[in-house]
């Protein structure tokens, strides 16, 4: 009876330990906080795919993003005071070098070598007026080579100082994001663990539809850029669709990639920043017709937790057209469509074969 209790009593100890080892604030100084908490968030991934520990995570990358901030924000003040004493050096020197060019210019017409001989009472007094004079040009050669290595000095913080600003504006970013990304979560969630759980489950179902249309989809032929070859619909839903859109998504050689850099440029209603936004780059045409919104980014987004198995990022374009649901051809290639099981939904699928591995995918449609 003794050795039970004293179990019991050992195991709660040991919990209480651990939950505050979690639940430990990372100390010391900025470089010293940022490696604990880079070091948490790795301990963080591997542990349970639960709710809390999402949770966990999203704070400790919070508490991260916003210490990189404050370390940037400190290297750009130290910059700064380096840049304003060189702005004051750069200033006296240019000052001090103007005014020994304009002398040692007057001296130099002064000293021509022959008035410098017959001028003088003897060759030594003309030989030392010859030596201060070239003193003077050494010294003036000097001055200038300070200015030059000043200046470039200069430059090169300013350069450092340009890409330390666009640094900092990349952390907020970040910082926002991973913020909307929590906010999110709590609210699709309820903090409800369950409905985390479902959530992931649908994740995982999406995937797996779309492994098994690569296997199964039935071969339509050959497609050319502007071919209709769907509608925007919500099939999957309520399994694995939150209602009507596209979720176009490009693999190449069976690796998820951005879409961006494959569609052409253009302006689209982007949810993320709430404005119009030019996104594309490439040659493609974009799938659906305007005026498109588009409700989710490839990458890390605000919903992209739930996505575990490719790390937590979401591997398409998320959009909707406001004048049509007609979805067309973006490129050449063979088209494949196929209807899969999505948890408790039938999701349908039509996928493109452009060649040299590069595939697209359209989900959800009707």
């Amino acid at each position: 009876m003794i050795r039970v209790l004293f179990l019991i009593l050992f195991l709660v100890f040991l919990s209480i330990f651990n939950y505050k080892v979690r639940a430990q604030d990372c100390s010391g100084d900025l470089t010293q906080r940022i490696s604990c908490y880079e070091a948490n968030i790795a301990k963080l991934k591997d542990s349970g795919k639960t709710l809390s520990s999402q949770i966990a995570q999203f704070d400790s990358q919070i508490k991260l993003t916003s210490l990189k901030i404050a370390q940037t924000e400190e290297q750009i003040n130290l910059l700064s005071g380096r840049i304003d004493q060189l702005e004051g050096s750069l200033d006296d020197l240019t000052k001090a070098f103007s005014g020994r060019v304009v002398e040692t210019y007057k001296m130099t017409r002064v000293e021509d070598p022959v008035l410098l001989i017959l001028s003088s009472n003897n060759l030594g007094e003309a030989f030392n007026r010859f030596s201060y004079l070239k003193k003077i040009q050494e010294s003036d050669r000097s001055l200038l080579q300070r200015l030059t290595k000043a200046k470039d000095t200069y430059n090169a913080e300013k350069l450092d100082q340009e890409e330390l600003q666009n640094k900092l504006a990349s952390q907020k970013k970040q910082l926002d994001t991973q913020k909307a990304a929590k906010a999110s979560l709590l609210a699709i969630t309820k903090n409800d663990e369950k409905k985390y759980q479902t959530l992931l489950s649908q994740a995982l179902a999406e995937k797996a539809a779309i492994e098994k249309a690569l296997v199964s989809g039935t071969k339509v032929g050959p497609v050319k850029a502007g071919d209709p070859i769907a509608l925007v619909g919500n099939s999957g839903y309520p399994g694995c669709s939150t209602g009507k859109h596209l979720h176009f998504e490009v693999r190449k050689n069976n690796a998820w990639v951005d879409p961006g850099p494959y569609l052409q440029n253009k302006t689209v209603y982007d949810e993320a920043v709430r404005s119009n936004a030019n996104i594309g780059s490439g040659g493609w045409a974009w799938p659906i017709q305007d005026t498109i919104r588009l409700t989710q980014h490839y990458g890390v987004t605000p919903y992209s937790s739930i996505y575990k198995y490719s790390g937590g990022i979401h591997t398409g374009f998320d959009m909707v057209s406001t004048t049509s649901d007609v979805i067309r051809a973006p490129s050449d290639g063979n088209l494949y469509k196929s209807s899969e099981s999505c948890g408790s939904s039938i999701i349908n699928i039509v996928y493109i074969e452009h060649g040299d591995g590069l595939i697209s995918f359209y989900l959800h449609v009707q």
